[in-house]
């Protein structure tokens, strides 16, 4: 493949493809029509003279063919965007870090990790953004981040199939843990039995890959509100509205009228906290972040 036939734009657009997941999520965050987004793809896989994307009914799955161009167009971008940084006098690559990081971790680890790494190392530029673990994985192998932290539950399978495979590591194992409102009957208590989760009231996450009703409930739950950001959930906790799952590494950061309680009984509700990351070695930038976040787990 001569990239030296490949307009810019339509390596954007297939890396938007790559990391979204979709035709339309990519064209929704480029302000393209599918249609066009279709047309940059198409105009690269006839000079690729490959099939790159294999459409299905839930979205689009790079072909190894497509895995080859991603890592390749990673490369380019990121040049053409560290060349556009100098030129405009900000810090070149060799002093940016990209995070990607899920949900909670947002909440107190990120904002410590981050504000340690300026106080050592004050020039290195720290870029980062929230999303799901999935989204999290494909932003990986799209090359838009140089690190993801990642939340896994048992049975702690690999993120993905696809090679070369990530570099991770384990930064906590934790259980999950009760939010409640102080003046519910469990908010006088230090744990409850899972029998007690009978007939309760939840707060629920508005994506079922998020914490909300616990988990493996032998019913059908009585879900009463449904939020997709945790301080959202917590608020309604402190006001009484119900109760939801938490990670344990909120319990900092709840909000007044919110008690932390442990669960009795039932399978063990371990999750994980993983640090991904793709190209080895790690920059500089990249691996005092990576110091920083596992000095604060």
């Amino acid at each position: 493949m001569d990239f030296m036939d490949v307009s810019l734009v339509a390596l954007r657009v297939f890396r938007e493809v790559a990391e979204r997941g979709t035709l339309t999520a990519a064209a929704n965050v480029l302000g393209y029509t599918q249609s066009a987004v279709s047309r940059q793809i198409a105009s690269l896989e006839r000079v690729a003279k490959a099939q790159l994307l294999e459409r299905r009914h839930d979205g689009v799955q790079l072909t190894p063919a497509g895995h080859v161009v991603l890592r390749r167009a990673a490369i380019v971008l990121d040049q053409i965007d560290a060349t556009g940084r100098e030129l405009a006098g900000l810090p070149a690559d060799g002093g940016t870090v990209r995070l990607g990081w899920f949900p909670t971790a947002g909440a107190v680890v990120v904002p410590q990790a981050i504000s340690a790494l300026r106080r050592a190392h004050p020039a290195i530029t720290v870029l980062t953004r929230e999303g799901g673990s999935a989204n999290l994985v494909r932003a990986l192998r799209a090359g838009t981040i140089d690190l993801a932290l990642l939340a896994a539950a048992p049975p702690f399978r690999p993120f993905d199939t696809e090679t070369p495979a990530f570099r991770t590591r384990v930064l906590a194992e934790r259980t999950l843990r009760l939010a409640v409102p102080a003046t519910h009957p469990f908010g006088s208590r230090d744990s409850v039995d899972i029998d007690e989760l009978h007939d309760q009231v939840w707060i629920a996450s508005a994506s079922a890959t998020e914490m909300g009703v616990w988990p493996g409930l032998d019913e059908r739950p009585r879900i009463a509100h449904t939020a997709r950001d945790w301080l959202a959930k917590l608020s309604m906790v402190a006001a009484g509205c119900g109760i939801t799952t938490v990670s344990d590494s909120l319990a900092p950061v709840v909000p007044p009228g919110v008690r932390i309680v442990d669960v009795r009984g039932g399978s063990s509700e371990i999750r994980r906290t993983v640090l991904a990351w793709l190209r080895d070695p790690l920059s500089e930038p990249a691996a005092g972040l990576a110091e920083a976040i596992a000095a604060h787990y």
